[in-house]
């Protein structure tokens, strides 16, 4: 405790010393004791991002580079609050939160963060698991004996590196030290994808990709401009399926990346890394910057040159040879397997929706045979349409490079970052879930207890054996999940911010007040119409019946008698 004590206080010395210099100096100062920040990128730059992304290309093209940063933006406002009432009060959030709004609240917000945690892991080791069948080690770790070997091995190298989080002082900068390094690399690979793109033949469209910066909130209700011409050539009674497919898809891929870009389990992170770490409220501005620098530097670069090269290769492009396409010889291109499986799922949803209540009722045999007739007899155009749509994995995307590399360098170089993101993203997904059991147990966050709870975290290694489909794909499902869950994060923080029981002579007056409210509003507001409508879409009446007893337990908790507030 005590080295930790003294290396907080030379901390303090040297912001100290560096504003007395200017400006130029507190930025150096700043940047070299950046720590927090990064970890929050560490979580941020997962399996979520990368798919949300990835989807985000292949859907809309470069539309909807916009999203993400607007979405992370929000949430470092957010963030920025948590810093301020943490580093003003030196309370812990969880204790904060259930002393001075609401212990339903306070629960519900750890029990959130817990569940988000188990889910979010089941991609982190899907994706993880796939790039190293598909990328780093194809033919030497494939099938259930290497699925069963690459999620031991990825569970003992974040479990080791987790563990060092728990060792206090100096294990707190190994463990920042090795995430920032990651998220480096991360960076540095999915940069020279995009570089190698716009560099090499097919020049990417800078205009455009510029252009796709720009708001706009029209892919919520109508389907990329791309996909018009393809779905005026399907005939008209068909034509509503697509379109209602391609917008529910995007909605779900819109969702999942403003999830990703701060999720309910990164607003429990901060508050206990900046306590970890002995910052006060002479780090504030320190905790802000790096918040905007480590954070969100590394966040839109790397996402925005995922959804630059997913735009660049897949958008609005099917697989080769499911078409019926032949090479330059003039014999016919034989298709991938996987993708042609996935393409006929399209088809086949397509036919199914069309069956009659008669037809439903044939036997299965009959069902089948009738089934694959009807997929025969559709049209070029609709098979079209179902071919880019297939849920695209990491291994074809780092096909984007193979032209200009080659395909061994293109896969290393590729699989390299995206297993950077998933492996940092498994280990904070552990620290979390330690920080969640200790404060529910309210023990302290080293030894035994906190390594243990890191363990709740471990329920993504089923991820691999439960999931068929693109691994990639399966973060967008939880993210959607997540978001749901997000409001009582926003909401709790935002009157936190307003708690004059808590800040005392640190509650912001004057126009800081009305800034901080005006901004945490906004951010507030957009996650819960988002969760809400997650909520109506996905889940229904029982979500809402869901949301109604939150509510009603909320309310039973703030007329009971409580104790008086700890300061």
């Amino acid at each position: 405790m005590s080295d930790s004590n003294n290396r907080t206080d030379q901390e303090r010395q040297m912001l100290q010393a560096a504003q007395q210099k200017g400006l130029g100096a507190t930025i150096a100062t700043f940047t070299k004791l950046s720590g927090p920040g990064w970890l929050q990128s560490a979580i941020t730059l997962g399996g979520g991002s990368l798919a949300s992304s990835l989807y985000l290309g292949v859907l809309a093209g470069y539309g909807m580079l916009w999203l993400q940063p607007f979405a992370m933006i929000l949430g470092i406002i957010m963030l920025s609050c948590i810093a301020y009432v943490t580093l003003s009060t030196g309370k812990r959030p969880f204790h904060a939160i259930r002393d001075h709004i609401n212990p339903v609240l306070a629960w519900a917000w750890a029990i959130a963060t817990l569940m988000a945690n188990m889910v979010w892991s089941l991609p982190q080791f899907a994706l993880a698991n796939g790039v190293l069948q598909q990328n780093l080690a194809p033919g030497l770790l494939g099938g259930d004996t290497g699925k069963l070997i690459n999620c031991i091995g990825i569970l003992l190298v974040t479990t080791a590196i987790t563990w060092c989080y728990g060792n206090g002082g100096r294990g707190i900068k190994i463990y920042e030290t090795i995430l920032k390094i990651m998220v480096a690399m991360i960076v540095l690979s999915f940069v020279g994808v995009v570089f190698k793109m716009g560099t090499g033949e097919g020049t990417l469209n800078w205009g455009q990709v510029a252009a796709g910066f720009i708001p706009d909130l029209s892919k919520l209700s109508t389907p990329a401009e791309g996909f018009l011409p393809l779905l005026e050539a399907i005939p008209e009674a068909a034509r509503g399926y697509w379109t209602d497919l391609i917008v529910n898809t995007q909605r779900d891929v819109m969702i999942s990346a403003a999830a990703t870009a701060v999720g309910i389990n990164m607003t429990f992170l901060l508050g206990y890394s900046l306590l970890a770490k002995g910052w006060d409220r002479n780090f504030r501005g320190l905790t802000i910057f790096d918040l905007s620098t480590g954070m969100f530097i590394p966040f839109v670069l790397a996402t925005s040159c995922v959804v630059i090269a997913a735009s660049n290769q897949f958008h609005l492009k099917p697989p080769a040879g499911l078409l019926g396409e032949t090479d330059a010889s003039g014999a016919l291109i034989q298709a991938n397997p996987k993708a042609a499986g996935a393409m006929k799922k399209n088809l086949s949803a397509r036919v199914s929706s069309s069956f009659t209540d008669a037809e439903n009722a044939l036997p299965e045999a009959e069902k089948t045979a009738l089934l694959e007739s009807r997929i025969l007899e559709l049209p070029l155009a609709e098979k079209r349409i179902a071919a880019t749509l297939i849920k695209r994995d990491v291994g074809e995307l780092a096909l984007a490079l193979e032209p200009l590399t080659g395909k061994g360098f293109a896969n290393v170089i590729f699989g390299l970052g995206v297993l950077g993101m998933a492996l940092s993203t498994i280990s904070i997904l552990m620290l979390i879930s330690g920080f969640v059991i200790c404060e529910m147990l309210n023990l302290p966050h080293t030894g035994l207890p906190f390594k243990l709870g890191c363990l709740a975290a471990c329920t993504g290694v089923l991820g691999p054996f439960f999931w068929g489909d693109a691994a990639a794909y399966l973060a967008v499902p939880t993210s959607v999940f997540g978001m749901a869950l997000l409001p009582i994060a926003y909401i709790s923080f935002f009157l936190l911010m307003n708690q004059k029981s808590l800040l005392k002579e640190h509650l912001p007056s004057g126009m800081a007040r009305i800034v901080w409210n005006v901004l945490l509003f906004i951010a507030a507001s957009v996650a819960t119409l988002a969760s809400l409508f997650v909520i109506n879409q996905k889940v229904g009446s029982k979500g809402w019946y869901g949301v109604g007893i939150l509510l009603l337990l909320a309310i039973i908790a703030h007329f009971m008698p409580k104790k008086a507030a700890k300061s």
